[in-house]
């Protein structure tokens, strides 16, 4: 099964896009390919530069990415509440692809931040937007304090609740 893996975030040292990677070599048999979303970075989408431009090549390649795919593991940065800046805007220039931007995939959504809500906010925003963009969400799982319940050093989590309902939404990938 090819799996894309991403963190929601173009900090370089994200805690989403490593909590995205642990999630995706949780999954038997994956071949997974983990993406950086600052190698999809765009001028910031307008409907006056896609009328002169059209669309950046960039976000076909995101596109393709997720079309290669068998399934894909997402894990959201919180910024002020809200999606990053970054990923709104690759978002927002695939989705002038299609608005099927996730072409009915499997759909694993994490988030974590460093403090006790985890980024709970914009996962509930992305799983609540999902059906309009063809992402057939298996699990939304927020990891809290994330340096509490994640060894870097180790590259593991180590909540065995958040263990628990990972390995439970894995087990809706079994083609």
């Amino acid at each position: 099964m090819k799996v894309l893996a991403f963190g929601i975030s173009n900090s370089k040292n994200s805690i989403n896009k490593k909590l995205a990677f642990y999630a995706a070599q949780q999954i038997n048999n994956a071949d997974v390919s983990l993406i950086d979303i600052n190698d999809f970075e765009m001028p910031i989408y307008s409907e006056d530069r896609e009328k002169e431009s059209g669309i950046p090549q960039l976000a076909h390649d995101f596109y393709k990415a997720i079309g290669t795919a068998d399934s894909i593991v997402m894990s959201f940065a919180e910024y002020n509440g809200s999606y990053t800046s970054a990923y709104k805007n690759l978002f927002d220039w695939t989705s002038r692809i299609d608005m099927k931007v996730f072409q009915n995939k499997a759909v694993l959504m994490l988030s974590t931040s460093p403090g006790p809500s985890g980024a709970q906010s914009v996962l509930a925003a992305a799983q609540a937007s999902a059906p309009y963009f063809a992402a057939s969400v298996i699990g939304a799982i927020s990891l809290p304090s994330f340096f509490d319940n994640f060894d870097t050093t180790k590259g593991v989590v180590t909540n065995e609740t958040f263990k628990q309902h990972l390995l439970s939404s894995i087990d809706k990938l079994s083609f």
